[in-house]
């Protein structure tokens, strides 16, 4: 038995007025945890029975983290105490744990309520936690714990060797975007799965992902009709390779047969007499004088060559002329080139329009000296929010890559000063999101195209995933007219990536655990604009504790591996965010053309993590390093000292022994 020291001050440790003071602070913390119980009774009736003991451990959460824990987190470790930081799974149970020990180092009997004992154990919580994951995300792939979801490119629809090898490589869920796409390329997808199930031996969810009011800015007018082409040069700006133009005939045009730099109309007529090894000269939009070498010579077009960069508008004038220099009289003009991509040009200072309608916008107008005549305009694809904005409230444009203050609201357009600076101008371009973090924005989860959407998802999804879930209104909704379209009830997952979804978390979490599944998603894209790119990293840690206290699986989502599945090749960067989705249940990736090598890199990831990290906890698996130094006398020397052991077993294969 531990005597403890009445009032002790000679540093030898922690007297029984510590502990009294340490007692005292969480039995207040308790009574709080079981007060809000009992306040919550409305909440809980309407809870499935799958999630009774969930949304009960949900409420005493909340209850204990109303206040700062901290000082209590220390004073608990000084007597070698749990200081509560892994209780979510279980949280009245690790409070009583750490209760009935001090009310022991008091010589005191204790013993809770008969109606306030804790049903959840230790092993229950986590084992609720576990069971809720398997029935929404699917068993387990063996020696993977955590589910690997991908999102389906347009491709999928037609190429079934691709679902194959994403299922072969370890995906566990299929998502599907329904922002793109339509009913029958879904279907075409979700037929490929099965057939690859089949195939494999393997089972795997179909997630639809309903697209959601997002904002969004407007079409811009038809930028000007020009194109360039240019040569690939090296670093000293040799020609290393000439760029390549195929020509057509405009009244009959042919796409080029393989990649081009460019695709030119011109008549056939005059195209009809080029010959390889010709010259085609001109005069290009630059003034600046250019060749084509003809390099072939086909039934519907002919391929050039150019080793000069050059721009070319409609009406450009050609001149064949012959192999021996002789200028041949004819000529003839390029014809109709497709518009160029529009873009406003901003910077700090910069006054944007924002219109109601959705009008071709523009970019600002300059006069001779290079001052603004007038600004930048363009349209919002959802109007309604002008309602709801104020003016001194911020806006993001572009995944927060551009940021500005609303400085006017009028009735038909919003006045938008650029704030953010650069080092030099941004651009912005149609169809580009718009956030508006600070606006108490009233738009409905759903959007007419997701209800239409729905009765396709209700037929086919093992689960619905609902973006831009801001209320416990917007989940009802969901689950309202999910009940209508029939029996068949997809998972809802809820998609927190505004500022609302995140604070009404705990409210809507309630409303979804009324159905006998659910999950959430933490959509760190949209989250990391809404609350600034420094604190996405608190935010999504308390979803993730939040979760865990409600035993709902959590999805970590958004730019998983992104420059390996774009580009081929991981940053640094990556594969530590790779391993801390660990801490979630699911970790989703991003369509791009290497994305099987990006599931296969991903389950390599989790495999080895798993037996390191387990939610918040570190697993303290036998750690190779350990054996490195060993303090033995030396062989050389005789005496005792250190030596470093030459043994690399385990390092390739993750750096501990089994």
């Amino acid at each position: 038995m531990l005597v403890t020291k009445k009032n002790s001050t000679d540093g030898a440790g922690p007297g029984s007025a510590d502990i009294e003071g340490v007692l005292s602070e969480l039995m207040a913390i308790r009574a709080d945890m079981v007060a809000g119980l009992a306040m919550s009774q409305p909440h809980l009736a309407q809870v499935h029975a799958n999630y009774r003991d969930s949304a009960r451990n949900l409420l005493h959460y909340l209850a204990l983290r109303r206040r700062d824990l901290r000082p209590l987190q220390l004073r608990l470790a000084a007597l070698g105490l749990s200081s509560l930081g892994r209780a979510e799974s279980h949280v009245l149970s690790t409070v009583d744990a750490v209760l009935s020990v001090l009310h022991r180092l008091l010589q005191r009997a204790w013993q809770p309520a008969a109606r306030e004992t804790a049903v959840l154990d230790f092993t229950h919580g986590e084992r609720l936690l576990a069971e809720h994951t398997d029935a929404l995300l699917g068993p387990a792939t063996p020696g993977r714990e955590v589910r690997i979801m991908v999102t389906m490119p347009s491709a999928a629809a037609d190429d079934y060797l691709l679902v194959h090898n994403l299922l072969q490589q370890g995906m566990d869920c299929m998502r599907i975007n329904c922002a793109h796409d339509d009913a029958a390329a879904w279907a075409r997808m979700i037929a490929h799965l099965r057939q690859a199930e089949r195939a494999l031996g393997r089972s795997c969810r179909v997630v639809m992902d309903l697209a959601g009011p997002k904002l969004r800015t407007g079409p811009l007018e038809p930028g000007p009709a020009v194109i360039r082409i240019r040569p690939d040069r090296d670093d000293y700006g040799r020609v290393t390779a000439p760029a390549r133009v195929w020509l057509t005939a405009k009244e009959s045009p042919q796409s080029p047969p393989s990649p081009a730099s460019a695709c030119l109309p011109v008549p056939s007529t005059w195209l009809a007499h080029l010959r390889v090894g010709e010259l085609v000269k001109f005069t290009d939009a630059r003034d600046a004088r250019r060749t084509f070498k003809i390099v072939d010579a086909a039934d519907d077009g002919c391929w050039a060559e150019a080793a000069h960069t050059a721009y070319i508008t409609p009406g450009v004038t050609l001149r064949h002329e012959r192999g021996a220099g002789k200028t041949d009289d004819r000529e003839c003009r390029i014809g109709a080139l497709p518009p160029g991509e529009n873009i406003l040009t901003l910077q700090k200072g910069d006054l944007l329009i924002l219109t109601r309608d959705l009008k071709p916008g523009r970019p600002a107008s300059y006069d001779s000296a290079g001052k603004i005549l007038s600004p930048a305009v363009i349209g919002c694809t959802m109007p309604e929010v002008f309602d709801d904005v104020r003016a001194g409230e911020p806006i993001w444009f572009d995944d927060g890559k551009i940021g500005g203050v609303i400085e006017k609201v009028e009735k038909a357009r919003v006045l938008v000063r650029i704030t953010q600076d650069h080092l030099k101008p941004v651009k912005l371009r149609a169809d580009k999101g718009i956030n508006l973090p600070e606006s108490a924005l009233h738009l409905a989860a759903m959007t007419a195209r997701d209800i239409e959407d729905l009765s396709f998802v209700a037929r086919h999804a093992d689960i619905v995933e609902l973006s831009f879930a801001n209320s416990a209104q917007d989940v009802a909704s969901l689950q309202q007219r999910l009940t209508r379209l029939g029996s068949r009830q997809p998972a809802i997952v809820l998609k927190i990536e505004t500022r609302r979804g995140f604070e009404n978390l705990p409210e809507m979490l309630l409303t979804a655990m009324r159905a006998p599944c659910c999950g959430v998603m933490i959509a760190r894209g949209d989250l990391a604009v809404e609350y600034g790119f420094e604190r996405l990293a608190e935010v999504q840690e308390e979803i993730l504790w939040l979760c865990e206290a409600a035993h709902v699986p959590v999805i970590w989502a958004t730019q998983v591996l992104e420059t390996l599945a774009r580009e081929g090749r991981p940053s640094r960067a990556e594969i530590t965010d790779a391993a801390m989705g660990l801490r979630a249940e699911c970790v989703m990736l991003n369509k791009g053309p290497y994305v099987v090598s990006a599931v296969r890199v991903l389950d390599d990831i989790l495999r080895r993590m798993h037996a390191h990290q387990a939610k918040k906890r570190s697993m303290l698996r036998e750690l190779h390093l350990a054996h490195m130094l060993a303090a033995e006398p030396s062989a050389a020397t005789g005496r005792a000292g250190h030596s470093f052991s030459g043994r690399n077993d385990g390092i390739a294969g993750g750096s501990a022994r089994a």
